[in-house]
C-alpha cells in the first residue's frame, strides 16, 4: 500500500499525518520544532512516525509541507539583506505608505518598518505610463552599476525590481531582473510585476520585497528538506502548501515564497470546511490553537472565506493598516497572540497579562522540564488538572508540575496575592477572552452570525478552550475532531495542486467585446495551470474558475464577481447583471445602467481531488478496553474542584454520550468538557457538544 504524508511546523511543535491509500486509515505523530533548523524536526519526526507504523520510505508517493517559516522570518526579521531598485524620483514609497493613520486618535502612532531601509535603496531613470506605453527607457548600464554598488557595499543577497506602473508593461522590470541574474548569478532576484501584476504600488512594491527578503532562506530551507527526505530514501513528490490552500511544487514555492505566508494555518481552515461538508454544517467558525499563536477562520456555504490581500507584522495585533500589506491569494484568517506558550506576566498597571509573547519550543513552558522559567498558559491548565503530566504526546513527554507550580507562584500567584489555582484560572480565562474578542471582531467586519455557526475547534491547546468560548461568543455547537491535535498536518493532504494568478488591466466594460475579453482570460489561463502542468498534472484533469474585480467608474475600490462558467465569451454578456445582483447584495442598492469597469482579472487553476474523507481510523490507537474511562482527575472550574472522569477518546464508541465535568484524551490533545456540559460520539468518530446557549 502506498501512503501520504502531511507535515506542517509549528511555533512549538512540529505535527505529522501518516494517510494510507485505502482511504480510510491515519496515523498521526507530534514532536518539538528545532527553531534553529526547522527541518531537522520534519526529518526527525517523518522517520519516527515510519519507524512507529512499520511503514518503509519507499512506500511514500507524497510529503505535504506546511510552514510559518516565511510570517516568522519576516515578523523576526531575520530574512536576507536585500537591495531594491525603484523607479527614479520614487524611492520613497516604502516609507510613505498610503500616508493614511490606521487609527485617528492615537498620538503614539507606530508602523512597521520597511524591510529595505533607503540606503539599499537605488534609483534607476526609466518610466513606463500608466496606459503600458513607455515614456522613458530603462538605463540597464546605470542599474547594473547600482546593484553592483549594492552588493559591494551592503552585501545584498536578494534584489526587489519595483517599477512604476510594471503591472502595465513589465518589460523595464523584465530587462533588469534578466541582466541581473546573468551579471550577478548569486543574487536572488525578485521583479514586482512577476509576484503582483497589480496596480497600486505601495502594496505590489511591499509584496516583491517580502518575496526577496524571505527568498534566500526559504530556498535553503527547502534544499535541506529535499536533501534529508533523499537521504532517508524518498523517492516521491514534495508539495508545499500556500496561504491559499492550494499546494505548489518545490520549484514554483522557490519562486514565490510570500505565497506561503499563512502556508500551516491554512490547512487547517480546509480541515474544518471538509467536516463541515460531511456533516451538513456549511456554516462554521474554525478554531486553531497551538503551542504559539491560534488562528481564526470562517467558513460559509462549505467553503472558507478568502481575500486577495493580507498584512503581516502588525505593530498592533487587531487593528487593520498596522501591518505590511501584502497582495497574494489566502484564506482569510485572525491571527492572535495567544498558545500553549503564551508568557503570563503582570503589566505596567499591576493587572495580569497573557501573551502574546510565548516560550516557543525552546526553552518553552516551564513545565517541559527545558530550563523555562516564566509562566505559561500550558503550565496554567498543567496546574488546572486539563492536562494528565504522564501522558502529555501519549506518553512520550513527561510535563514537571512542580516546576509549572513554581513559575506561576514566583510570576503570577505571590504579586497578586493570590493562590495557586486562582492564578492559574485567570490565566486560561484571559486567553479564552482574549479569543472570543478576536472573533467577534473578525466576524462582525465580514457580517458573519457565528451564533447560528458551529465551531471546529483542533491543534494541541485549542480543545482545551474551544467549549469556554463558544460560550462566550454563544455558539450553540463544538466539533472536535478525531486527529485534533495535528488537524492541520490532516488538511496538507486534503487539497490539490493550485495556483492563482491576479492581474491589473483597467478596462471600460462599454470598451470591451466578446473576443477581447476572452483573450485576455486566455493568457492568464495558459499562465495559471502552466505551473500545474509542469508539475506533470494533466490538462484535462486541471479545473479553472475564473472571478474579475468591477467597480462602478470613478470608485476608489472594486468588488469580486466570480464568472459562473467557464465559457468566458458567454460569460461576457452577463456581467453587468452579475455585478448589480452582487453590488446590491452587499451594499443593499445598485445603480441599474451605471458604467461599470473592471482593474483586475483573476484565474484559479486547481488539479484533480485527493480524496481525502473524513471518518479516518486512527491506527495510533490502544490495544481495545472493555472501558474507554482511564481514570479520575482533579480539575478546577473557576474556583471549585471536581473529581472528573477522564476518557480515552480512541476507545470512544459511536453514540457514546460524555457529561461534563470530564476529560477525553488523545496523544496529541486533551477535549475539556465543563460542568452541565455534554457531548456525544458520532458515526464518524468526531466529539459533537452542544451547548444550547441560543
Amino acid at each position: 500500500m502506498s501512503y501520504r504524508i502531511g507535515v506542517d511546523i509549528g511555533g512549538t511543535f512540529t505535527d505529522f499525518a501518516l494517510y494510507g491509500a485505502d482511504g480510510g486509515t491515519m496515523a498521526i505523530h507530534k514532536q518539538l520544532t528545532t527553531p534553529d533548523d526547522p527541518s531537522v524536526a520534519v526529518l526527525e519526526g517523518i522517520g519516527d512516525l515510519l519507524s512507529r507504523n512499520d511503514v518503509a520510505m519507499a512506500a511514500v508517493d507524497e510529503v505535504a509541507h506546511g510552514t510559518t517559516l516565511v510570517t516568522n522570518a519576516i515578523i523576526e526579521r531575520r530574512g536576507a539583506v536585500t537591495g531594491m531598485l525603484v523607479t527614479k524620483g520614487f524611492s520613497d514609497i516604502p516609507d510613505m505608505r498610503l500616508e493614511q493613520r490606521y487609527d485617528l486618535f492615537d498620538l503614539r502612532l507606530e508602523f512597521p518598518t520597511a524591510l529595505v531601509d533607503r540606503p539599499r535603496r537605488r534609483e534607476i531613470a526609466e518610466r513606463i505610463r500608466f496606459d503600458g506605453t513607455i515614456a522613458e527607457a530603462v538605463d540597464l548600464d546605470a542599474a547594473r552599476k547600482a546593484i553592483g554598488d549594492l552588493v559591494e557595499t551592503h552585501g545584498i543577497e536578494a534584489l526587489a525590481v519595483c517599477f512604476l506602473h510594471a503591472y502595465a508593461n513589465p518589460a523595464h522590470e523584465t530587462a533588469v531582473a534578466e541582466m541581473a541574474r546573468r551579471d550577478f548569478p548569486d543574487l536572488y532576484v525578485t521583479a514586482s510585476a512577476d509576484v503582483v501584476p497589480s496596480m497600486r504600488e505601495y502594496e505590489r512594491w511591499t509584496t516583491a520585497c517580502i518575496n526577496a527578503y524571505t527568498q534566500p532562506m526559504f530556498d535553503r530551507y527547502l534544499g535541506r528538506l529535499e536533501g534529508g527526505l533523499s537521504e532517508l530514501g524518498f523517492t516521491g513528490k514534495l508539495y508545499i502548501m500556500t496561504s491559499s490552500g492550494g499546494v505548489l511544487a518545490p520549484d514554483a514555492a522557490r519562486q514565490y515564497p510570500v505565497r506561503m505566508l499563512e502556508s500551516g494555518p491554512a490547512a487547517g481552515v480546509l480541515m474544518s470546511a471538509l467536516h463541515g461538508r460531511a456533516m451538513d454544517l456549511p456554516e462554521l467558525l474554525s478554531f486553531d490553537m497551538g503551542g504559539t499563536t491560534a488562528k481564526g477562520a470562517l467558513v460559509r456555504g462549505g467553503a472558507p472565506l478568502r481575500k486577495y490581500e493580507m498584512e503581516v507584522a502588525r505593530v498592533h495585533d487587531f487593528k487593520r493598516g498596522s501591518g505590511l500589506p501584502v497582495v497574494t491569494p489566502a484564506i482569510d484568517m485572525i491571527e492572535i497572540g495567544a498558545g500553549g506558550g503564551s508568557i503570563a506576566d503582570i503589566d505596567e498597571r499591576g493587572l495580569l497579562r497573557v501573551g502574546p509573547h510565548s516560550a516557543g519550543a525552546d526553552p518553552g513552558p516551564a513545565c517541559y522540564g527545558a530550563g523555562g522559567r516564566k509562566a505559561t498558559l500550558t503550565d496554567a491548565n498543567l496546574i488546572l488538572g486539563y492536562l494528565d503530566p504522564d501522558h502529555f504526546l501519549g506518553g512520550d513527554m513527561a510535563l514537571d508540575v512542580k516546576a509549572a507550580e513554581q513559575a506561576i507562584q514566583d510570576t503570577v500567584a505571590t504579586p497578586l496575592s493570590l493562590d495557586l489555582p486562582r492564578a492559574a484560572w485567570g490565566i486560561h480565562e484571559i486567553i479564552n477572552e482574549d479569543v472570543a474578542r478576536a472573533f467577534r471582531i473578525h466576524a462582525s467586519e465580514r457580517g458573519f452570525d457565528y451564533r447560528d455557526s458551529s465551531m471546529v475547534a483542533f491543534g494541541g491547546s485549542g480543545p482545551l478552550h474551544a467549549l469556554a468560548i463558544a460560550r462566550i461568543l454563544k455558539v450553540p455547537r463544538v466539533i472536535f475532531p478525531i486527529g485534533a491535535g495535528v488537524m492541520s498536518a490532516l488538511g496538507l493532504l486534503a487539497n490539490p495542486l493550485a495556483f492563482e494568478l491576479s492581474r491589473s488591466r483597467i478596462a471600460l466594460l462599454d470598451d470591451l467585446d466578446r473576443e477581447a475579453f476572452a483573450a485576455t482570460f486566455a493568457t492568464l489561463i495558459d499562465d495559471a495551470t502552466g505551473f500545474l502542468r509542469r508539475a506533470d498534472i494533466a490538462s484535462g484533469d486541471i479545473t479553472v474558475r475564473c472571478i474579475v474585480d468591477m467597480r462602478y467608474y470613478g470608485q476608489g475600490r472594486e468588488i469580486e464577481i466570480v464568472l459562473p462558467d467557464t465559457n468566458i465569451a458567454a460569460q461576457f454578456d452577463a456581467l453587468t447583471t452579475l455585478f448589480e445582483a452582487r453590488y446590491a447584495a452587499l451594499f443593499s442598492v445598485s445603480t441599474p445602467g451605471g458604467p461599470l469597469e473592471i482593474v483586475n482579472w483573476k484565474v484559479e487553476a486547481t488539479g484533480p481531488d485527493t480524496g481525502l474523507q473524513s471518518g479516518y481510523k486512527m491506527t495510533t490507537a490502544a490495544a481495545a478496553k472493555s472501558d474507554a474511562r482511564k481514570g479520575i482527575r482533579r480539575a478546577y472550574f473557576n474556583t471549585d474542584a471536581y473529581d472528573c472522569p477522564v476518557y480515552d477518546r480512541y476507545q470512544l464508541d459511536a453514540g457514546v454520550t460524555i457529561e461534563g465535568p470530564a476529560m477525553v484524551e488523545e496523544r496529541e490533545s486533551t477535549c475539556v468538557i465543563g460542568p452541565g456540559e455534554t457531548a456525544n460520539v458520532d458515526a464518524a468518530g468526531n466529539l459533537i457538544a452542544e451547548l444550547g446557549v441560543n
